[in-house]
């Protein structure tokens, strides 16, 4: 590794530490470490890169707790459809899946999710056509190779059409099969250390894709193994007119039942929670990936975001499967999240510094990181995102942080992962990014033609 300092100098640093320190001042990483953080210049190191972080605001790199990147190949179809009409409409595409697009597809998501301020990324891929390679290893390569610290959850489903749930035959999988692979993965590439780039999450679908007695075994092999647990729930009313119908619950109830709760648990979109739920939720400490962008898109609701953080659920940001959200950007989800909170309880219910926090402290809570991630502190890993405020989009804004959440998204300058640069001057330097456009377009047209 690199051990040369990376010293950014005379930014305003928003460090969301426990005093929530903000100063015009410096930040300095050696190696993988934050190794000084104070207001004023820096000192001087040898041998430093020294950044001029004049007109920027350097904050944490951004956390996004829910994504399904292998979807970035099949954006744009179905754009106004429910979610249960849009599964339909894109599990014939998704059937067509292999390594190779996956492959393409997660490295173009992730090096969108790297120019829009992430450096940590939770995806969700559950879909495993039959006869097809090693699709988690397809995203896991990605990841590395754009450089993006990384947890992937090896998802599952074994609730077929013709068992009356959603997804067609072919991507469904034989529950024994699902917990032997899933251990697989984990024994294979969940690294627990402290600095670790790759930590493996078990992921059955849904409710209505799922049987629940993968549920309750995935659940148990998780705590065994000492991993975390993540599935979507309560993100629509069909999801929970169907819970009713076939089990005579809620999702939430449901999902509790099978020991789907507590603080190594966290849910995709959680909208459609009552007040008791929420209390429930916040008492276990079971975490909630907001996709605020997604849910707009999919006409499925607003989150009660607050709510949940005062209940003491830890509430991240997701940009949701790239096929229901075509933008991919993290940065967005701030504002989108702060809006809709608004637009649902009041000016009052979110402020501008609670969505950083949920794209930063909180998603690292809800992954098991915020001893290492989410705060711009000694000692913690070299996570960092290095904004431009001052271009004409952004210029006269008093306040940096209302002017990054509020604001269309700034120009990044710099973004470090794990103290490697992974973008300048609003580029990712990591991967090509224009010969990543043209696969991507060659992935998409082969999937739809065999899609028919």
């Amino acid at each position: 590794m690199d051990t040369t300092p990376i010293v950014i100098d005379g930014a305003v640093v928003v460090t969301l530490d426990r005093t929530r320190r903000e100063f015009t001042g410096h930040v300095v990483a050696e190696g993988n470490r934050i190794v000084a953080v104070g207001a004023g210049p820096a000192p001087a190191y040898d041998g430093a890169r020294v950044i001029d972080g004049r007109g920027c605001l350097l904050t944490p790199g951004f956390v996004n707790t829910h994504q399904h990147l292998y979807q970035w190949a099949t954006r744009g179809l179905a754009v106004d459809a429910t979610l249960f009409g849009w599964l339909t409409t894109l599990y014939p595409v998704w059937a067509g899946i292999d390594d190779e697009s996956v492959h393409v597809a997660a490295q173009a998501a992730l090096a969108q999710l790297a120019r829009t301020g992430c450096s940590t990324a939770a995806d969700h891929h559950y879909v495993f056509p039959r006869d097809s390679k090693d699709l988690l290893e397809a995203e896991i390569l990605a990841a590395s190779q754009v450089g993006m610290r990384f947890h992937p959850a090896r998802g599952s489903m074994d609730l077929s059409q013709k068992d009356g749930g959603l997804p067609p035959d072919s991507v469904v999988e034989d529950r024994d099969q699902i917990l032997a692979a899933t251990e697989a993965a984990i024994n294979r590439w969940h690294d627990p250390s402290p600095d670790s780039m790759l930590q493996i999450v078990v992921g059955p679908c849904s409710p209505f894709s799922v049987t629940g007695e993968l549920m309750r075994d995935a659940a148990e092999l998780a705590r065994r193994k000492g991993v975390r647990m993540h599935t979507h729930l309560a993100e629509t009313t069909d999801e929970s007119d169907y819970c009713r119908e076939h089990f005579g619950s809620t999702p939430l109830e449901y999902a509790a039942e099978l020991g789907w709760t507590g603080s190594d648990v966290w849910f995709a979109h959680g909208i459609h929670f009552d007040d008791a739920e929420i209390a429930q939720l916040g008492r276990s400490r079971t975490g909630v990936a907001h996709c605020p962008s997604s849910n707009a898109r999919l006409g499925a609701g607003i989150a009660r975001t607050a709510d949940l953080r005062a209940a003491g659920s830890p509430v991240g940001l997701g940009v949701d499967g790239a096929a229901s959200n075509e933008a991919g950007s993290l940065v967005e989800e701030l504002r989108h999240a702060l809006l809709f909170a608004r637009a649902r309880g009041g000016p009052e219910a979110l402020d501008v510094r609670a969505a950083l926090e949920m794209a930063t402290l909180d998603g690292a809570r809800i992954l098991g990181r915020s001893d290492e991630i989410g705060s711009v502190e000694v000692g913690k890993l070299a996570d960092l995102a290095l904004w431009r405020l001052d271009t004409l989009a952004h210029a006269g804004i008093a306040d940096p942080v209302a002017a990054l959440v509020l604001g269309t998204p700034p120009p990044l300058e710099l973004l470090l992962v794990n103290g490697r640069p992974v973008v300048e001057h609003d580029t990712v330097v990591t991967v090509d990014e224009a010969d990543l456009a043209v696969q991507v377009a060659k992935v998409q047209k082969h999937l739809l033609a065999k899609a028919g």
